[in-house]
């Protein structure tokens, strides 16, 4: 059943539609049942809908839902997928236009990084250790986000030789990667802009296709992601985008709040009644949150009755603040029936963890009349599977193969596992390929004429080494276009006699079989690809093309064996990680003024963004929200005199249960 409000959000089906939808309104459910409305009711074809999200969790969570509403064939023909998914799917279309070929290789953070050391290196002529390039990245990405084709100059108007360098970074860096045929994430979105804005057909024919656009979670979108939906809903004006201003929290990686806030809407829909938390945590977030002036007005209500105090301790140092911490939760567990995975401990930042992780597993706990040590928990956060280099080096096979232009992913298994190429033949070739304007590939090839220039530079083993690694790739090329995917790639495996590499580069036993089962999760993530290539679409034929685009677009980054999410575990992340999540009990850690709000968050926008955060955070909790902090805290391996957050005084007094750290109190 749908309140009133929900009703009117999925019935206002023409123009710009704004549905503010506060934490735990229900939106899921709004956005489904409104794509059920307009196929049912409105008669409009299922495949003229596109849904966009941020997350692949998301657009799944949403087709299923469709599918309740419709069958799950019809829910199917729904475009719904992420903002990087949908560009993905467009350019491979239609980037020739743009001088790539649909071939093209998708690079991560890290590729990217290595691309612009390399340019950095060639243009500065320089061999040695470089400084960080972290600020130069943060800076074209800051500018693509934008979407600028050229970094800006520095607000007093005058250029900077780092301002200049940058420019002329960004401007390398975007001729490297055409070279390469490869896009980045940050390039899917602006490739796309420049796609629809530079090519009315192409335009034309999406603005033909999709007559409905929805986007969730609006207050995320940054520039690019604005004008990827304006353009797409430019024909038709058919535009519902859902959000709430009150939880953007990610102005640092460039979303833009005045893209919500600004909206210009024909029907503005307001959903305030929450489904997740008690009354008094629904009071205490709203109390702090109204001390934001950006914002649009709203308050959210519950129709619960019970409600417990929010409880406030502070320990005198971060090591009791833990502890008591984790008594509380050991306590919640036992008296009030809670799962471990039913609690959650949220922190600003990674680097606050560690206390935490040490009293779990010191604790001490009873169970069946036997007592236990050591709480199961899961940080979030740790190396992502498709992160670990064997898996690195395995996908960057699979790269070579569908693209050979893509140079970053060619220089990472030239000589893995060995082949006698060295860094100084690999100089070499680089050089060369730079300095002729041909691909590395290009040159790899030219080395099995006997009349290269180069050819007397090259040890007659790097020679060796190059023709095997041009055969095995050139053999497997055609193999993959014949063969079904995963078991050839099972036999390139073996061909290429990586086991054996892992055997001689690994001294631990352990470790060897925890990279070679790591492998073999890769050969059944790609098996994995095809049945459910099939199972959706029997006509549809598996590709590696598609294969690698959908490994880097994934959210849910690893294999599903390795999945945790329904462990019984205690979580622990940061609070920007617990967006979209919600549990029984949390806690909220570390409230000290430097670290909520953090000690960058100087102007009042940030300060802003800082007390959306812990708005976020109070409103995870479903029944019992802890706050803690510690009045003594490490830093820097000095112990510190803190101050409690400025945003616990926002909250009113009348909502918090000051109780002591040592004893365990909440009626």
């Amino acid at each position: 059943m749908l309140n009133p409000e929900q009703k009117e959000a999925v019935e206002t089906t023409s123009g710009r539609v704004l549905v503010l939808a506060g934490a735990g309104s229900g939106k899921t459910s709004v956005l489904a049942c409104r794509i059920a409305h307009l196929i049912q009711n409105e008669n409009v074809p299922p495949s003229s809908i596109l849904g966009l999200t941020f997350t692949n969790k998301a657009a799944k969570e949403m087709q299923e839902r469709v599918a309740k509403f419709v069958s799950p064939k019809i829910a199917k023909q729904v475009t719904l997928c992420t903002f990087h998914s949908f560009c993905m799917q467009l350019l491979r279309k239609e980037i020739h236009r743009l001088g790539f070929t649909s071939s093209f290789s998708l690079y991560d953070e890290k590729d990217v990084k290595r691309v612009l050391t390399q340019i950095v290196r060639h243009t500065l002529e320089h061999e040695g250790d470089l400084p960080s390039l972290q600020a130069t990245m943060q800076k074209i990405t800051q500018s693509r986000n934008l979407g600028l084709a050229e970094i800006e100059e520095e607000e007093n108007g005058e250029e900077s030789w780092y301002g200049s360098f940058s420019k002329d970074l960004l401007g390398r860096l975007q001729t490297c990667m055409r070279s390469y045929n490869a896009v980045d994430f940050d390039g899917l979105l602006t490739l796309t802009v420049q796609l629809l804005e530079e090519h009315p057909e192409a335009l034309e024919k999406i603005q033909n296709k999709y007559k409905y656009v929805m986007i969730d979670e609006y207050q995320d979108t940054n520039p690019v992601q604005y004008k990827i939906a304006n353009l797409l809903a430019g024909a038709h004006n058919n535009l519902c985008v859902v959000g709430d201003d009150d939880q953007s929290i990610y102005g640092w990686r460039g979303a833009e709040i005045k893209n919500i806030l600004e909206f210009p809407y024909d029907k503005l829909v307001k959903l305030e009644q929450n489904y997740r938390s008690t009354p008094n945590i629904l009071q205490a977030a709203n109390q702090l949150i109204a001390n934001n002036s950006e914002r649009h007005k709203k308050e959210l209500w519950s129709s619960q009755t019970e409600s417990e105090p929010i409880l406030l301790f502070h320990a005198p140092s971060d090591t009791e603040e833990a502890q008591s911490v984790v008594q509380r939760i050991v306590w919640y567990r036992k008296n009030k029936n809670l799962r471990w995975k039913d609690m959650a401990i949220l922190y600003r930042s990674n680097a606050l963890s560690k206390a935490f992780e040490t009293s779990l597993i010191q604790a001490a706990w009873e169970e069946d009349g036997v007592w236990k040590r050591g709480i199961p928990y899961e940080v979030f956060g740790g190396t992502e599977f498709y992160e670990r280099a064997e898996i690195k080096d395995l996908l960057a096979y699979l790269r070579v193969i569908e693209n050979p232009m893509d140079e970053e992913a060619l220089l990472r298994v030239i000589n893995v596992p060995r082949r006698g190429i060295s860094e100084k033949c690999l100089d070499k070739l680089t050089a060369y390929n730079r300095s002729h304007g041909l691909s590395l590939w290009e040159v790899l090839v030219a080395t099995t004429d006997p009349f290269f220039s180069l050819i007397d530079d090259l040890s007659p083993k790097a020679l060796s080494g190059i023709a095997k690694f041009i055969s095995v790739i050139e053999k497997g090329k055609e193999k993959f276009k014949t063969d079904s995917l995963h078991k050839t790639f099972s036999d390139f495996i073996e061909e290429i006699e990586y086991k054996k590499a892992i055997r001689e580069e690994v001294k631990s036993e352990k470790m060897r079989e925890f990279k070679w089962d790591n492998v073999m999760s890769c050969v059944e993530a790609l098996s994995s690809y095809e049945e459910n290539k099939k199972t959706e679409d029997p006509e549809a034929i598996p590709t590696l093309q598609d294969f690698l685009s959908c490994t880097l677009l994934r959210s849910d980054r690893g294999p599903k064996k390795n999945d945790r999410q329904f462990e019984d575990k205690v979580h622990l992340m940061t609070i920007h990680s617990a967006k979209g999540l919600e549990f029984e009990a949390c806690f909220l850690v570390c409230l000290e003024d430097r670290i909520m709000p953090h000690e960058k968050s100087v102007s009042e926008k940030e300060l802003e963004e800082e007390r959306r955060l812990m708005y976020v955070a109070m409103t995870r909790a479903k029944r019992h929200l802890i706050l803690s902090m510690a009045r003594e805290r490490k830093r820097m391996g000095q112990k510190t005199a803190t101050n409690p957050s400025r945003f616990l005084f926002e909250i009113p007094k009348d909502l918090l249960k000051i109780v002591s750290y040592q004893t365990i109190d909440i009626s």
